[in-house]
C-alpha cells in the first residue's frame, strides 16, 4: 500500500499550537501586499506582549497627530508682542509674545483645550518612551540581526527625530522655561568651533533672541518633522511585513516559520483594543496629570532664567552632561573652545548615537552570525556579554539623567551641590562597568541554575531519609516554561556572548 506524503513540517499545524493561531512557513517569508489581500490577511503575529511596544508607539503617534492638529487652529507662531487680556487674571496687562498669548488662549478660553493641549504633551512623553523600551527590547533579544539591521537603523532614526520633534514643540509656546532651553541650544551651538556663531545666526535669524525662531520651530514642528516620522514609520512597517516577525524559541518555531495569530481578526483586534487603551490612558493623563503649567512659569524674558527649570526627560541626559563636565577651555589663535559645551552637547550624543547605528553590524562580524538569518530571540541571559553592555548604557543614561537634577536634588536633601556633583561623575565612570560585571554574573548563574533544574527537576518541597541515613530533596519533570525557555539541558555555552539555546528536533514524518 502506497503511503501518503505529508506536508512540510513548516506548514503543518504542531501540537503546541492553540485555537486560532497560524503558522507561516518560507514560501510566505516575503509576501507581497496583493495577491487579493488573501495572504495579507492571513499573516501570522506573536503574542507575546513584548511584541505589542512598538504599537504603543505607533497609537500614540496618531494621538499624537490628531491632537496636534487640532492645536494648530487656535495656536500663533508669533513673536510680535501682545498685551495679555485673556482669563488667566494673574498675567492680565502683561506683555508678552502671540505665541504665549495664544497657548494661554487654549489653555483657559478654548473649550476643552488645555484637556488637548495635555493630552499632545502626555502622547508626547509615551511616544518617545515606546520607541526607547521598543529598541531596549529588540536589543536585548537580538531582533536586530540579519535580515533586520535597516529595520533597526530606521528605529534609532526615529528615537532621533522624535526628540527633535519634541524638543521643537516644548520650545512653541515661548514661556520662561521653553526658552530657557532656547538659550542652552544658542549657547550648544556657540560652542561649535568657527561655525557657531553664523549657525546661530542662520537658526534663530539674529541676534538671540531674535523674531523667527517660533515660526520656524512651528514649521518643522507640524510639517518637515512629522513628515519624516511618518514616512519612516511606513517604511517600517513595511519592513516588519516583508521579512516576517522574529518570535521566541518553542516547540514548532524554527527559523523558517512565525506561529502566531492571523493578522485578521485576531490581530486586528488585538491590536485596536491596544489603540483605545493608548487613546484613553492619554485622555486620562490629560485630564487628571498636569504638565507644562506655562501660566506659572510666565513669558520669555532674556534678562531673567528659570532656576531649578528640568527639560522633559528624554534630553535630560544632555543637561546632565553639561552639568558634570569640568569648566574647560582652550583659546587657539584667538578663537576659544568651549569644551565643557562641546564634548558633553555634541561629542557624547553623536558617539552615543554612532555605537548605536553601529552594534548590529559590529556584533554579527565578531560572533560571525552575520552569514545567516536569525529569526529566534535570544533571552538576555543567554547573551551575558550583550546584555551586560546594553544593561551598562543604561545605568550611563541614567546617571545623566538624574545629574540633570542636581540642584533639585541638592536643594531637596539639603546636601552640598559641589558634593552631589563629584558622586555623579564618579557614578558616570565606575556604575557602568560595576552594572556590566554583576549582569554578566547574573546571566551566567541563571543559566547555570536553569540547567540544573532541567536535569534534576524541579523540587517538590518533600524532604526524605536515604537509606544510608542522609536526606535529599524530591524533584519531579518541569512542566511549565517561559517563553524561549529551552525544554532540555544543553551543553554550557562556549562563546562570549552567550549560545543561544538550540530549536528542539523536529520529529521526522511517520508513514502508515
Amino acid at each position: 500500500m502506497r503511503a501518503k506524503r505529508r506536508p512540510p513540517a513548516s506548514s503543518r499545524t504542531t501540537g503546541a499550537r492553540r485555537w486560532g493561531e497560524r503558522v507561516v512557513g518560507a514560501a510566505d517569508r516575503r509576501l507581497p501586499l496583493v495577491d487579493g489581500g488573501g495572504r495579507l490577511l492571513r499573516k501570522a503575529f506573536p503574542e507575546h506582549w513584548a511584541f505589542l511596544l512598538g504599537e504603543i508607539a505607533l497609537y500614540s503617534l496618531v494621538v499624537l497627530v490628531l491632537t496636534g492638529v487640532w492645536l494648530t487652529f487656535f495656536f500663533k507662531p508669533e513673536m510680535r508682542e501682545v498685551v495679555y487680556q485673556g482669563r488667566y487674571v494673574p498675567l492680565r496687562g502683561i506683555r508678552m509674545s502671540q505665541a504665549f498669548d495664544s497657548t494661554l488662549h487654549i489653555s483657559f478660553d478654548v473649550r476643552g483645550g488645555l484637556l488637548v493641549r495635555q493630552m499632545h504633551h502626555w502622547a508626547a512623553l509615551v511616544f518617545v518612551a515606546a520607541i526607547g523600551v521598543h529598541l531596549l527590547r529588540i536589543f536585548f533579544t537580538g531582533a536586530f540581526r540579519r535580515p533586520r539591521e535597516m529595520n533597526w537603523v530606521i528605529g534609532v532614526t526615529l528615537f532621533v527625530i522624535a526628540v527633535t520633534e519634541g524638543f521643537a514643540g516644548y520650545s512653541l509656546p515661548d514661556d520662561l522655561l521653553s526658552g530657557t532651553g532656547l538659550r542652552i541650544a544658542q549657547g550648544i551651538m556657540l560652542s561649535l568651533p568657527v561655525v557657531g556663531t553664523y549657525m546661530s545666526m542662520f537658526v534663530f535669524g539674529s541676534q538671540f533672541p531674535g523674531e523667527d525662531i517660533v515660526a520656524r520651530l512651528y514649521g518643522m514642528h507640524i510639517l518637515l518633522l512629522p513628515g519624516l516620522l511618518i514616512a519612516l514609520v511606513t517604511v517600517h512597517l513595511i519592513l516588519v511585513f516583508q521579512l516576517k516577525h522574529t518570535q521566541w524559541r518553542g516547540p514548532g518555531r524554527t527559523n523558517r516559520n512565525v506561529v502566531g495569530k492571523p493578522l485578521f481578526p485576531q490581530f486586528m483586534a488585538l491590536s485596536m483594543g491596544l489603540s483605545f487603551a493608548v487613546g484613553g490612558v492619554t485622555a486620562l493623563l490629560g485630564g487628571l496629570a498636569q504638565i507644562n503649567p506655562v501660566w506659572v512659569y510666565g513669558p520669555y524674558r532674556p534678562d531673567q532664567v528659570s532656576t531649578g527649570s528640568q527639560p522633559d526627560w528624554y534630553v535630560g541626559f544632555l543637561e546632565g552632561a553639561l552639568r558634570l563636565v569640568p569648566p574647560w577651555e582652550t583659546n587657539v589663535a584667538g578663537h576659544t573652545l568651549m569644551w565643557n559645551v562641546l564634548l558633553p552637547a555634541i561629542v557624547l550624543p553623536g558617539l552615543l548615537f554612532l555605537v548605536l547605528y553601529a552594534y548590529p553590524f559590529v556584533e554579527q562580524k565578531l560572533t560571525g552570525e552575520w552569514r545567516e538569518e536569525r529569526n529566534l530571540c535570544d533571552r538576555p541571559r543567554e547573551r551575558p556579554v550583550r546584555t551586560g553592555l546594553g544593561v551598562a548604557g543604561t545605568i550611563f543614561y541614567a546617571v545623566l539623567l538624574l545629574a540633570g537634577g542636581n540642584d533639585i536634588m541638592a536643594n531637596s536633601f539639603r546636601v552640598s551641590l559641589n558634593t552631589l556633583t563629584w558622586i555623579f561623575r564618579i557614578a558616570l565612570v565606575v556604575a557602568p562597568i560595576v552594572g556590566f560585571l554583576i549582569t554578566r554574573w547574573l546571566c551566567h548563574a541563571l543559566l547555570v541554575a536553569e540547567q540544573r533544574r532541567l536535569t534534576e527537576g524541579q523540587e517538590t518541597g518533600r524532604v526524605r531519609q536515604t537509606v544510608e541515613g542522609g536526606y535529599a530533596s524530591d524533584h519531579r519533570p518541569v512542566t511549565r516554561f517561559r517563553p524561549g525557555a529551552p525544554r532540555r539541558a544543553i551543553s554550557p555555552p562556549e562563546s562570549r556572548t552567550g549560545t543561544p539555546s538550540p530549536e528542539p528536533p523536529t520529529p521526522a514524518p511517520r508513514r502508515r
